[in-house]
């Protein structure tokens, strides 16, 4: 792991301040994922307070510890999309239905319209949208529970 072409704090009102090698301070800065379904390690910016990329991260897994944490802390202050980790129960197997599930963020349920709300992504990920178009996420329905897979299986 090598060291960072930059340090990264938080200043006094709890945001991002980003010094560069240079010396040059950039207060506010906002970490901006490329791909965050793909590839939600890989490819990401840092950016100022008016959307410019300050510095680009190839790889969140090769900064040191201490700016990983903090870039992840911001990432999930901002990132509103639930995990789908379980599936609980499905009112019926045709649409609409009320899904329970177990997120990242708790439980909850919501009526899915129809088979054509779960996008299939790459390598085993889905996007659910709901109802009123909250999009879940599940990063790969093969390490869900059996139960959770049969269920997702009749919608697929």
């Amino acid at each position: 792991m090598n060291a960072a072409p930059f340090q990264l704090e938080r200043d006094a009102h709890g945001q991002l301040l980003l010094t560069t090698a240079d010396g040059v301070r950039h207060a506010g800065v906002v970490p901006v994922r490329a791909f965050p379904i793909a590839a939600p390690n890989e490819g990401l910016s840092l950016v100022d307070a008016d959307g410019r990329e300050v510095t680009w991260i190839e790889s969140l897994d090769d900064l040191p510890a201490p700016l990983r944490t903090l870039i992840d802390e911001e990432l999930l202050s901002r990132e509103l999309t639930p995990v789908i980790r379980r599936i609980v129960s499905v009112s019926t197997f045709s649409t609409p239905s009320i899904w329970q599930v177990e997120t990242d963020r708790g439980s909850t349920h919501f009526v899915l319209k129809g088979e054509e709300d779960i996008r299939r992504l790459h390598e085993g990920a889905l996007w659910i949208t709901d109802s009123h178009g909250i999009q879940f996420i599940v990063r790969d329905r093969r390490v869900l529970d059996r139960r959770s897979r049969r269920l997702l299986e009749r919608f697929l």
